[in-house]
């Protein structure tokens, strides 16, 4: 039997139909119950905090630096000739006026030869124009020789005498080149790897021919280039420094390739005359000691300095902070134990530290770690860092 149409033009609708729309409704409710009931049973989720305090902080700043010795010199021939011998370790400590190299030396040793024979031969001539010239003397004031006679003998006596300068001369110069066959150290100091081998053929000119280094390492040389900011900075810091202590006291600390730390500070020395137009930097050169001769000329790290102090400065450890291009964020804890995801100015480092300038407050606490994780308005349980 058909069932009749209903008031609103619906089959169907009837007791029967207001029974099922009252259980659908009861089941939504139940879900809907069931849903906080899960929420709420959420636990919160346990985070490391770290409190913001505020202290004195140095402000650093790092610049790229090569070393050099206190002293580097190279060794080069000084004579033309064929390499006879290598008289040193390679790499070893040598000192002042050891023997580094020979030259074959029979070329000049030949030339100092004839050079005394030539200055026995104008002192034998000077000799004997000088002995003319104590005959003719006498001999004038009788007048028993012309003045005339007398002063043609003094002349040739004088030029005689020249000559005689002149092969002497040619004779130091002979041995001065006989002594340069012996290249020497001129100071005590790491020899470097030969750059010629025996039998080679060195010159002196035109480009006289670079034998080997030798490097005075005990104490390092540092050159770098700071900003033309940054050294009225440490300009006005070694000055006020000048009252209690010697100008260029100033430490620095020196990061090597590996990331490790010189064990001994350096300090300032010089500061270059100009500040270069082309690139606003200006050159310095501090010293570091090297007792253990672990630097060597020609390594590559950062010297790092303390430039100035910043007082009552927010500070936060590095890993606390996100950065999106250009943009830092923290998660801050709030009293209701939520988790908020806040954007603040990141200012300078200091170590492992941030320098906060806007954004927090003293005593706020932040997730060290995991906010990625975390959601705007998540319970936390805060757990206090042991290692800050």
């Amino acid at each position: 039997m058909p069932v009749p149409p209903s008031p609103h033009g619906s089959p169907g609708a009837g007791p029967l139909n207001a029974t099922l729309w009252a259980a659908l409704a009861s089941v939504l409710l139940a879900v809907a119950c069931a849903s906080d009931d899960e929420t709420a049973a959420v636990p919160p989720v346990d985070v490391r905090v770290h409190e913001v305090a505020t202290r004195d902080v140095p402000i650093t700043r790092e610049r790229a630096a090569q070393t050099y010795g206190i002293q580097d010199v190279e060794i080069r021939a000084r004579v033309r000739g064929f390499l006879t011998s290598t008289d040193y370790l390679e790499g070893g400590e040598v000192r002042r006026g050891a023997l580094l190299f020979t030259i074959d030396p029979l070329e000049y040793e030949a030339q100092v030869a004839q050079a005394a024979a030539e200055v026995a031969a104008a002192d034998a001539e000077f000799a004997r124009a000088n002995a003319d010239v104590e005959r003719l003397r006498p001999l004038a004031e009788r007048n028993a020789v012309s003045r005339q006679d007398l002063d043609n003998a003094v002349a040739l006596a004088e030029a005689a005498e020249a000559r005689a300068a002149a092969q002497r001369a040619l004779l130091r110069l002979a041995e001065l080149n006989l002594s340069y066959t012996r290249v020497t150290s001129p100071i005590t100091g790491t020899a470097g790897i030969a750059n010629v081998d025996v039998g080679s053929l060195v010159v002196s000119s035109p480009e006289p021919t670079l034998l080997t280094v030798v490097s005075q390492v005990d104490t390092i040389r540092v050159r770098f280039r700071i900003s033309e900011q940054e050294y009225l900075l440490l300009a006005r810091a070694l000055a006020v420094q000048d009252s209690a202590a010697p100008r260029g006291q100033a430490e620095l600390e020196l990061v090597l390739s590996d990331g490790t730390v010189h064990g001994h500070a350096g300090r300032v020395t010089t500061i270059d005359r100009n500040v270069d137009p082309t690139t606003g930097t200006i050159g310095v050169e501090a010293l570091f000691p090297n007792p253990e001769e672990l630097l060597r000329p020609g390594q590559f790290g950062r010297v790092r300095a303390a430039i100035t102090t910043q007082a009552g400065a927010v500070v936060v450890p590095q890993r606390a902070v996100r950065e999106l291009q250009g943009t830092y964020t923290v998660g801050v804890v709030l009293p209701d134990s939520t988790v908020e995801t806040r954007t603040v100015v990141a200012g300078e480092r200091s170590g492992s530290d941030w320098v906060i300038t806007e954004g927090l407050a003293a005593g706020e606490r932040i997730v060290l770690e995991g906010v990625e994780r975390l959601r705007p308005g998540t319970k936390v349980r805060a757990v206090p860092a042991t290692d800050g």
